[in-house]
């Protein structure tokens, strides 16, 4: 008699959540470690400093205290949510109701993730950026939306071509997303873009998503601006911030969303039915580094520390013998493929790159291709280390490419 099937307890929607390119690297770091590799992970970019003396301090007292292990509401605290409206108006200028347009998440990835699930019904069509961050794409594969990906393109400085979209694509679409300044690739986007968004969006009914988790990340004072700041633009737009890199709070996962009520509103209907909200004392330190940052002067520090390590890696990258063009925001550089990696001098292989330079060197780097198809023939470079730790992984590289020029 035939044996039935072996059951599979595995969704199929996994394969589609996103780059098994990630593991991939996982593995390669641990084959370069047991080949006597020290390595140098620049890969994922995790901040490698902590949240201000300041702000631990006030987390460390705040969890001996009893009354804050109760459950916490999905929508966030009075306290965090009236901190990121007052942070948003005198950051940017935009005025936020905190009791309908704001909401606490438990990092910006979180409410990425779920978001397509409370605005879309499956089989509704979403635009997002390719390449993109992988969540981006994976988000609507778990809310069963079908994907249409927006092409960021080097010929045009790697921003979204508006007038490319389809007619028709623009009366499907349900909500459009972008990410400025973005990851993988430090594009900057002006007010004249998202007004010229904005109004394209008013006129196909299409609802903005922008993720500005790099917005206090600019260099060469550069200040990243926000969608909200066009007039009319809440009207038709929602935007996410994180205090991940902005204040070195990673593992805290707190983040909120901003804008548009009706879309606020139900993505924390949403939430509402999955979990109970941020701890309560992550709430508190998240408020307090808001509040500090307004009150010091001190919201350039992030952004000052990673322009160093940019300007230091780029140099000693270059003195090796590989130029690559100096992001103006951001933790990553976005660099092309050295030109003895490129197939006929265009794009190449960027997982065979990323994968012989990791077991040769021991520097860790995410090839283009987990970003999507337009991210083939790039790599991305987290600045995640200090200034010395990355002159030492550029100098491995060097010593890497001058051996395999003369392969």
């Amino acid at each position: 008699m035939k044996q039935p099937a072996a059951p599979v307890w595995r969704s199929d929607k996994l394969a589609a959540m996103g780059s098994s390119i990630f593991a991939e690297i996982q593995a390669w770091k641990q084959e370069a470690a047991q080949r006597g590799r020290e390595v140098i992970d620049l890969s994922i970019g995790s901040p490698d400093r902590a949240p201000s003396l300041e702000i631990r301090e006030l987390l460390s007292r705040s969890v001996l205290q009893e009354d804050q292990y109760t459950y916490p509401s999905s929508q966030g605290t009075p306290t965090f949510r009236k901190a990121a409206s007052a942070w948003l108006k005198h950051r940017f200028g935009v005025d936020t109701n905190p009791e309908t347009e704001i909401l606490a998440l438990m990092g910006s990835q979180d409410g990425l993730a779920h978001f397509a699930q409370a605005v879309c019904n499956p089989g509704d069509l979403a635009m997002v950026p390719d390449p993109g961050y992988p969540i981006y794409a994976g988000a609507l594969q778990l809310a069963g939306v079908e994907p249409w990906l927006l092409p960021l393109r080097e010929e045009n400085g790697f921003m979204p071509d508006l007038t490319k979209i389809p007619e028709q694509i623009w009366q499907r679409t349900k909500f459009l997303l972008l990410n400025f300044p973005g990851n993988p690739i430090a594009v900057q986007a002006d007010l004249t873009f998202f007004t010229e968004l904005v109004a394209l969006a008013k006129k196909h009914n299409v609802l903005i998503v922008h993720d500005a988790a790099y917005s206090e990340m600019g260099f060469d004072n550069y200040r990243p601006v926000s969608i909200l700041q066009v007039p009319g633009a809440s009207e038709i737009a929602v935007e996410f911030h994180s205090f991940s890199k902005s204040f070195h709070m990673a593992g805290c996962r707190i983040a909120f969303l901003a804008g548009n009520a009706e879309a606020v509103g139900a993505l924390r209907d949403l939430k509402s039915n999955i979990d109970y909200g941020v701890f309560l004392p992550v709430q508190l330190a998240a408020a307090a580094a808001l509040e500090h940052t307004m009150a010091s002067g001190t919201e350039r520090e992030t952004a000052l520390l990673y322009e160093k390590r940019r300007d230091v890696f780029t140099a000693a990258l270059e003195a090796a013998g590989w130029t690559v063009k100096k992001p103006k925001a951001t933790m990553f550089i976005w660099a092309k493929l050295p030109e003895a990696f490129r197939q006929d001098h265009n794009a190449g292989d960027s997982r065979q790159f990323a994968r012989k330079l990791l077991l040769s060197t021991g520097v860790a780097v995410v090839p283009g291709i987990a970003f999507g198809q337009q991210g083939e023939g790039y790599v991305r470079i987290a600045l995640v280390q200090e200034a010395e730790v990355l002159t030492e992984a550029a100098a491995r590289i060097g010593a890497f490419l001058l051996q395999e020029a003369d392969v």
